[in-house]
């Protein structure tokens, strides 16, 4: 739930600096970037705390070789994306590659899931969520 609570505070604050009279802010679209980047930065950090990314090696599907590498992989893109989608000229292509990373992370949640890791979302909500996630990233790529 942390995630959504990083991109709707994220995105109603930078929202509310665009109104407040930061330029760069006015628009409900770079806010939503913000939000969208907010949300990245954190999930990133999961990937390299000892606790949290045992959790995420654990998601990995059992059939996918390295999961440890593959962790740090989705950890080092994350953080791209999330400095990236804030920098105009590569914005639209961070989008489209966070959108792209979070469908092909899906079935790790699927799996975490149906195996009933500790601490793994609910099928039902997961899914709701990465709907939310997809359209945030995805709808930075209007502006």
């Amino acid at each position: 739930m942390e995630p959504l609570i990083a991109l709707v505070a994220g995105f109603l604050a930078a929202r509310l600096a665009g109104l407040a009279g930061v330029e760069a802010l006015d628009g409900w679209n770079a806010a939503l970037k913000v939000g969208v980047a907010l949300m990245f930065l954190l999930t990133s950090f999961a990937h390299f705390f000892p606790v949290l990314r045992a959790k995420l090696v654990a998601m990995v599907p059992p059939g996918l070789p390295q999961p440890e590498l593959l962790v740090t992989l989705t950890g080092v893109l994350e953080l791209a994306g999330a400095v990236l989608i804030l920098v105009p000229a590569t914005a639209v292509w961070a989008a489209a590659g966070l959108v792209l990373m979070m469908l092909a992370m899906f079935p790790a949640n699927v799996s975490a899931a149906r195996r009933q890791l500790p601490g793994a979302t609910a099928l039902g909500l997961r899914t709701a969520l990465q709907v939310v996630f997809i359209a945030a990233a995805a709808l930075t790529l209007a502006g």
